[in-house]
């Protein structure tokens, strides 16, 4: 049995813990089913069974108990859910595009740059052990590259983007450092003091995306959808405070408690008359002024 398989299996029984206790019948017979799917040998007895769960705690740190009273299996703790959530996805995109045996016919990949993933292992290193890195970086809105020497402090996703937040040694300003950006990067052995005061979750509370506060105050903003992309807004809301004041036939509207950076003004510009600001009125403005400037370019 190839260890791909046994990792496949253990993904399998995870995913089917997860969205509710199964006894060892039900769990063989989804594991039999996933086989004809997938074309690999998922069946297995109680005893690799048991070892499969002993193997699943130490991959994923994720304890699966036996409930004696109901007679079945449930996951008892999961130290990383988020984490573990995202292995499981690249796992299943990695074998679905293993078992293809034709992509082409198959699957349309998006054509877009290499994201700088390439880096992630070294930056992560960088991040643990507090130690100073240099790279070429280079901005989207220059053509001029510069060299960066900086302490990082925590890797960020943002929308299917890398993203390295660090101190700039230059000026000592906190920066988000797109990765598909980043270039030879060296990994130094100078440390830093990561700063006492500094908190990863309370720096992005009130961020969009990644673009920083910048000594402002976060702004409440009151936004009026349409009922069809309300609901799109609520499947996928914009920002962790997002609050629903209003959900009937006729509109969908929420309260957010962000920071109105630039990402977050160009979010609001895709949505069009999909979307109404009702607070603040600055904003309004603002949304105004550029949707006049955008009207210009066609008379």
């Amino acid at each position: 049995m190839s260890k791909r398989e046994s990792i496949s299996r253990y993904n399998l029984i995870i995913k089917k813990l997860r969205k509710h206790a199964a006894s060892f019948k039900e769990i063989s017979e989804y594991l039999e089913f996933e086989s004809e799917l997938q074309e690999y040998n998922f069946i297995i007895s109680k005893r690799t069974f048991q070892r499969d769960l002993d193997d699943i705690r130490s991959l994923y740190n994720i304890d699966i108990q036996y409930d004696y009273s109901r007679k079945v299996y449930h996951i008892e703790f999961d130290q990383q859910p988020e984490i573990n959530e995202r292995i499981l996805e690249a796992y299943d995109t990695f074998n679905a595009l293993n078992i293809t045996d034709r992509l082409s016919d198959h699957i349309h990949f998006e054509k877009r740059r290499p994201q700088g993933t390439e880096n992630l292992y070294g930056l992560l290193h960088a991040v643990k052990n507090r130690v100073q890195i240099k790279f070429t970086y280079q901005k989207y809105w220059e053509e001029k590259l510069t060299q960066r020497i900086v302490e990082p402090y925590v890797l960020k996703e943002f929308r299917n983007r890398w993203y390295v937040l660090a101190r700039d040694v230059k000026d000592q300003h906190i920066k988000s450092f797109a990765l598909d950006r980043l270039t030879n990067l060296e990994i130094s052995k100078a440390r830093f003091q990561f700063p006492r005061d500094f908190n990863t979750n309370e720096h992005f509370k009130y961020c969009f995306g990644i673009i920083g506060p910048n000594d402002h105050q976060p702004q409440e903003v009151i936004l009026s959808f349409t009922p069809f992309q309300g609901k799109y807004i609520k499947s996928l809301p914009l920002h962790e405070s997002q609050q629903i004041l209003v959900d009937n036939e006729e509109e969908l509207r929420i309260k957010l408690k962000l920071f109105i950076t630039h990402d977050f003004f160009m979010e609001l510009l895709s949505y069009g008359e999909n979307m109404k600001v009702i607070q603040p009125e600055s904003l309004i403005d603002d949304l105004k002024a550029s949707l006049i400037k955008v009207l210009k370019q066609y008379d």
